[in-house]
């Protein structure tokens, strides 16, 4: 019954999604990518919508029925049949009555399994803007997609949708990614740390700063070169240097719809990152904790390793979650994971049966087992932390969803009253789960 209800609601939300794009005729900025997807959607909507009127997916509304809600401008009814049907009614009253409209819709594009964009977005969306963020060596969606290629392929086909006169907009260091114009023949501009870069980005650099006595990281900058021109940019309230692609995303969408690049520039450096994907959090007994909880990935939990390691700590500890959906690649990726944090953390917390391959590639490499700690629980875990935290650590946290390690964040940050506004996962829909 239930998936008979979805199916119904999926068709019923698509088809005034449809109607609705065709009576106003936004300009679509669509992202996909298998890393950055959400980060690359929220750095572009941060400088467009001082240029324009603009509606972005909310959270990771990416799939096949977030996406025409998003162009709806309605909530998730998850299981509330009212909620659904007043999404239907408010679908029908912006098709019949004459209302306002934003100019751009931001459109983060995901996929869970084949056909997603294919079968369910590609035939009907057709984006002005197509952004590719990074494609994966391994599937992640491994009981759906048997080859990282196949994944490519799904992925590949928004590129494909794209209006005959409409911008691909490519990382150029992913070599799978930029190989994606040479099939999808149209206008193509890339961005990243290649020299060939459109938009290319050089010096990238922590930003340190000294607070009571301890030096903290709280930030980043890098110089921008385009079109002959050199620009210094800020991004004062992030870490991670991978986020610097979205940031050069925004830039590369802002100046292809006519903003001001200097101007694009001033805004760039408001962006922040979404909850759950490496937030700075002020933690208990004045420590620092990188909230990277949202999701994981054996490409983004390597990617959150190394800002560990960059960035500046007493004690570095990282508490790591289960890896989900890995199929066949489940124990490799987390021994290659166990092999990394190694030569990283002081302490190593992990949280989940399938953080035991964690366990054994740390100490393979020479990890003190002294110092390591496993938990079947995020709540066991959240209790063990309170108790271990001291002045001047540095603490990442970094799972998979179901891991539910915001649990743990939410023990041991400074300020718990703004657990709603900082954290992932805090809506009743997740508090019930």
């Amino acid at each position: 019954m239930k998936n008979t209800f979805k199916k119904i609601i999926v068709t019923i939300v698509t088809w005034q999604a449809k109607l609705i794009l065709k009576k106003f005729k936004p300009k679509i900025i669509a992202i996909t990518g298998s890393v950055g997807k959400t980060s690359t959607k929220d750095a572009i909507f941060t400088v467009l919508s001082k240029f324009k009127t603009v509606r972005k997916s909310e959270k990771s509304f990416n799939s096949e029925i977030g996406l025409p809600l998003t162009i709806l401008g309605c909530p998730n009814g998850w299981s509330n049949p009212f909620i659904w049907i007043e999404n239907i009614i408010h679908g029908f009253s912006i098709i019949l009555f004459k209302k306002s409209y934003p100019e751009y819709l931001v459109l983060e594009v995901g996929v869970g399994k084949p056909g997603d964009i294919k079968k369910n977005v590609a035939p009907w969306l057709a984006p002005d803007i197509v952004v590719i963020t990074r494609f994966p060596d391994k599937p992640v969606h491994v009981e759906f997609f048997d080859s990282a290629e196949k994944i490519i392929e799904e992925k590949s086909a928004l590129a494909y949708a794209l209006k005959k006169d409409g911008v691909l907009i490519l990382n150029h260091d992913d070599e799978k990614v930029y190989a994606v114009h040479l099939k999808a023949n149209r206008r193509t501009v890339s961005y990243g740390q290649n020299k060939n870069a459109t938009y290319k980005v050089t010096y990238p650099t922590y930003i340190n700063t000294n607070i009571n006595g301890a030096e903290v990281t709280r930030g980043i900058s890098f110089k921008l070169e385009h079109d002959g021109h050199t620009f210094p940019i800020m991004l004062p309230n992030i870490v991670g240097m991978h986020y610097i692609d979205s940031a050069l995303a925004a830039l590369a969408c802002a100046m292809e719809v006519g903003c001001d690049l200097l101007d694009s520039i001033k805004y760039i450096s408001e962006y922040k990152t979404p909850p759950g994907r490496l937030s700075l959090i002020e933690g208990i007994n004045n420590s620092m904790i990188i909230d990277d909880t949202y999701n994981s990935s054996p490409v983004a939990a390597i990617a959150a390793l190394e800002v560990l390691n960059e960035m500046k700590g007493k004690r570095k500890i990282a508490i790591l979650g289960d890896m989900l959906e890995l199929g066949k690649f489940t124990e490799e990726e987390h021994h290659i994971l166990g092999e990394k944090v190694s030569g990283i953390a002081d302490i190593l917390v992990l949280v989940g049966p399938r953080a035991k391959f964690i366990s054994e590639g740390a100490l393979e490499k020479g990890f003190n087992i002294k110092n390591l700690y496993s938990f079947d629980t995020s709540y066991t875990a959240a209790k063990f932390m309170i108790g271990i935290i001291e002045k001047g650590d540095l603490i990442l946290v970094k799972g998979s969803q179901g891991v539910r390690l915001e649990r743990i964040v939410a023990s041991i940050m400074e300020h718990k009253e703004l657990r709603d506004k900082l954290l992932c996962r805090q809506e009743r829909e997740w508090q019930n789960r």
